[in-house]
């Protein structure tokens, strides 16, 4: 059976998707970045990043295989089953051009925009971040509504891992100003989208394991996980020889 070390982050559920799609067996392992579960020797061991989510699959290529990075994940599974990347050429590169999109654009921008919105809000020495990533997310929808405009789908005219990675990420899309007004492509993937029953599966499991790693955290100290140098000094003590 397939383990997916993670939490339901965009970048976990991008993955939990994909694996409720095929119907491959999995279970989750809980990893809560914020009491600090990924800087442990043996989630090192899978994701030397100390980024989630990682996979365990005990029938890999030559036998137990691991990986990191969420997309490169997406990939991974699609070989193995067969499904959600095309098998002609064009329509894989198709496909693939729009999941580096979300990996190289949407997490990082609509992540950094989430953060100075969130955990700075307040501070006035901070609005040319606020409006540098603001401006990014409302432009990145954008390019997402023209794309879809011309393609059922983000990749082509099937129904993609990079639909999959693109999704989680788009769910605040309210706060962007974001409706069936101005982007009515964007609203009509939207719901096709929610309308899939793994979408549904996942949506529902997602709810279901943040409350459940919610209750275990409860008792335990908490890790700022935007301190960036905190995380390179708890990085550099959990990896020191």
């Amino acid at each position: 059976m397939i383990e997916l070390h993670s939490m339901p982050t965009p970048n976990g559920q991008k993955v939990m998707i994909m694996l409720e799609e095929t119907g491959l067996p999995w279970r989750h392992v809980d990893v809560n970045i914020r009491t600090g579960d990924q800087f442990t020797p043996h989630y090192l061991k899978l994701s030397p990043n100390n980024k989630i989510p990682a996979l365990v699959d005990p029938d890999g290529p030559g036998g137990r295989y691991t990986m990191m990075e969420s997309g490169a994940i997406l990939v991974y599974l699609a070989g193995k089953t067969g499904r959600f990347l095309p098998q002609d050429v064009r329509g894989k590169y198709d496909v693939l051009q729009w999941l580096m999109f979300q990996m190289a654009h949407v997490g990082p921008m609509f992540g950094q925009a989430g953060h100075f919105n969130t955990q700075r809000k307040d501070d006035p020495g901070l609005q040319y971040a606020r409006d540098r990533y603001n401006n990014e997310a409302v432009r990145i929808y954008q390019v997402i509504e023209n794309r879809l405009r011309e393609s059922r789908w983000l990749g082509a005219d099937e129904y993609s891992i990079a639909d999959m990675a693109t999704y989680p990420w788009t769910k605040g899309y309210k706060s962007r100003g974001v409706s069936a007004a101005t982007h009515p492509a964007f609203m009509r993937w939207f719901d096709a989208m929610e309308a899939r029953p793994a979408v549904q599966r996942n949506n529902a499991m997602a709810a279901e394991i943040r409350e459940r790693m919610n209750k275990a955290a409860e008792a335990k100290p908490a890790v700022n996980i935007y301190d960036t140098k905190d995380n390179a000094e708890r990085l550099a003590q959990a990896t020191a020889r």
